[in-house]
Parts: structure tokens; sequence; C-alpha cells
């Protein structure tokens, strides 16, 4: 599929008609805007006749579908993954600004009273994952003349997942009921007794301990056990090991859906004239009825309300980190030297990310030495190629913040 603009870089409808293409890039009535996906742009004005486009979008927590379909054809089809890294980076961040003040540095005033919270206010880690949403939207738009978007929305009860049969006033009466603090629930819940020993070390002081890390896991009770005094200092010298424990289901991803609904409607009907939203039983309804596989591009499709459009070529994005600031590691080596935290900006002329053509093989660059020897992945997360020569390499095209390939 060849997608088209017009002279004024207004989306029109595509073409699979791939030798009248040829013709025009070969007599100059048209001009390559990007090459994956192949995407012209007409020299000379043209009819601008163009057919209803529906887009569809699955939104998710790390992958994301999107589907543009007529009522015969898919025109467009990607599963996209987002980054899932905002909150460990927010939170080395806020580490490194709160050690910066404790040494003898130019003074930086403390920002925790500067931050006025609106209405419309999200945490940083989930505005990222909604502007995610709204870039693969106008990515779309970029190639496609869309006419309407239906996105599909999910409200998840979390009480009812954990007790299918809670209603009523019991909503209201958590776990936690009667207890002073999270402490003394998780104490409680064990029966005051060690996990790790089941009470065979005699300690009477008893901890509460984080199975993930604060902030992998957040203070929620399923990630918080009863440990003694004795069994929690051996885990912490690593005499120990607790994986025998396994902490209860985390609902991150249903948390963060509940959040994110509203406002990444409210955000798309500002920017677009036809927005509808769709449930997940309707979604799952027509996937059954017309026997399709289980996958974000399919359940983008269905959402269209197209599940029997002809399928085409589908896309995988992926979102990567745009910058990394931090000159030095945290560690101190011997004679107080730190070492750089990543590779120079350019070594021999790449850039990680760019994108690479080994033999027949297309790939990113995942990792780079300054020796010159490169890291190539593809983005589904197979190694292609482990250190090797950039001198075997051919550049492709530099790097973007969002990546794509043809699956």
């Amino acid at each position: 599929m060849v997608y088209v603009l017009n002279c004024k870089g207004v989306p029109i409808m595509p073409t699979s008609r791939h030798g009248m293409v040829r013709r025009l890039l070969r007599e100059h009535k048209a001009r390559i805007i990007r090459k994956c996906p192949f995407t012209i742009q007409l020299n000379y004005e043209c009819a601008n006749i163009i057919q209803p486009i529906s887009l569809g979008v699955d939104t998710g927590y790390e992958n994301v579908g999107i589907s543009a379909c007529t009522e015969k054809k898919v025109l467009f089809e990607a599963k996209a993954k987002i980054r899932t890294d905002m909150v460990k980076l927010l939170s080395t961040r806020r580490e490194t600004r709160r050690t910066r003040r404790s040494k003898k540095t130019r003074y930086r005033k403390a920002r925790f009273l500067n931050r006025g919270i609106a209405k419309s206010w999200l945490p940083p880690s989930i505005r990222a994952k909604v502007e995610s949403h709204l870039r693969l939207v106008a990515k779309v738009h970029e190639i496609l003349p869309i006419g309407k978007i239906i996105v599909e929305i999910a409200s998840f009860d979390i009480q009812k997942i954990k007790n299918p049969e809670i209603k009523g006033a019991e909503y209201q009466q958590g776990d936690q009921l009667g207890f002073k603090n999270m402490k003394a629930y998780v104490l409680a819940r064990d029966g005051y007794i060690c996990r790790c020993c089941k009470g065979k070390s005699k300690d009477k002081v008893l901890r509460v301990h984080h199975l993930e890390s604060r902030l992998i896991g957040g203070d929620a009770p399923n990630n918080l056990v009863t440990l003694c005094d004795s069994c929690h200092t051996k885990f912490h010298k690593v005499l120990i090991s607790l994986d025998d424990i396994k902490r209860g289901k985390s609902f991150k991803a249903e948390t963060f859906m509940g959040l994110m609904r509203n406002f990444f409607l409210k955000e798309l009907c500002n920017k677009y004239p036809c927005v509808k939203c769709t449930y997940g039983y309707i979604t799952k309804h027509l996937r059954e009825k017309y026997h399709l596989k289980k996958d974000h591009h399919v359940d983008a499709r269905c959402i269209c309300g197209t599940p029997q459009a002809l399928p085409s070529d589908v896309y995988l994005m992926k979102k990567v980190r745009c910058h990394n600031r931090q000159i030095h590691k945290f560690t101190t080596l011997k004679g107080g030297r730190r070492k750089l935290n990543k590779a120079p900006y350019t070594v021999k002329g790449f850039r990680l990310f760019d994108k690479v053509k080994v033999g027949e093989q297309v790939g990113f660059i995942f990792g780079r030495m300054s020796t010159g020897y490169l890291d190539i992945k593809n983005l589904q997360g197979d190694l292609l190629y482990k250190a090797i020569s950039c001198k075997k390499v051919k550049f492709l095209g530099t790097r973007k913040s969002w990546l794509i390939e043809k699956c």
C-alpha cells in the first residue's frame, strides 16, 4: 500500500498500483516523503475524491492497536508498544536532585511547593501514555483522510475483580476496615507469624517487608508480607531468598485505563470532529463471531466495525526515549573517576536507534561501543547481530522517537 498526499500535503486515498507510482516518481510528478510506511506527495493538483475511513483505537497500558479501514479493505494497521519506564526514570531524577542539594554544589532552590494542581492534571507517567496515544492517532491522520475515530474504553471494577460477589455497602468496607493502618492489617492478615521461617526463629520483633520495591510494587497489601527481624536482616544480606512467597496480582494496567480514558476522549474531541467510543464486550463479540485471532490490531479492526475487511500489511511501532541527559554513572570507580553514563552522541557516524541494514536483514541499533561495534535488533526484540562491525552495516535512516517496521 502506497499512501498519497496532494500537492498541499493533505492526505488523499492510498493506492496499490505500484506501477503508476513508479511512473510518477520517474517523471518527477511526485516525490517520496517517507519510506516506512511508503508515502509520496504529488507535485500537481488533483481531485480529492475520498471514501469514508474509520480509525479504530484499541487503547492499552503498554500495547496499543490501531486500524484504519473502509467498509471493504484495511488501509493501515499497526501494533504499537509505548513506554513503561517513566516511573523509574522520574524516581531516579528525584533521588539525584535530592542528593545534589546535600552536596557542596551551587544552591538549588526547593521545588516541592511550586506546582499548581489543575483540574485536568495527570501524573507525568500517565500523561506520557495519553500523549503517546494521541501521537499515534495524529500519525495516521498524516497519511490517511480519516473521517471517524472509534475508541475502546474500559472501566475496571478492581474490587469486583478481587471479590466477584461484592455488592452494596461492601464497597465501602475494604480489607483494612477496623485497622489503624496498613502495617496493622498486614500483621493481622499473616497471623503475627513470619512468612519465611514460620516462627522457628523465636524472634518477637516483626517487620513488614515489600516483596517488590515501593518503586515498582507500591504499598499495596498484596505486596507486603510479615517477616521476623532475623529473616528480614538475612534477606537484605542476601543470605536467604523469598522466591517461594509470591505477591498477588497487580492492577497497574486496570488503574491506568480507568484514569486515562476520560482525558484521552476529551483530548480527541478537542482535536477531531467525529469521535465515538465503544466497549470491550462488543469487540469480543465481533471477534468471536467472525473467528478472528486475538491481537491488538485485530481488536482495532473490530472496533472500527469492519471485522470482515480485507487485511493488509501490519506495522510494528515502538516509542523510544528521546534524550538521556545524565552524564555520569552514580557509582564512583577507583581513583574518584566516574564512568560516562552513555556512549558519545555518534559512534562512527551512527546514533542509537538508527535504522540500518546488514545483508538482507533490516533492524535498529540498540547498543553501541566506542570501538565501532553495534548491537542490532528488530522491534520484536530479536537480536539480529551481536557486536557487528559498523563497516558491515548500511545506514537506512536517522532515528525517530517512533520506530516503525513492517511485520
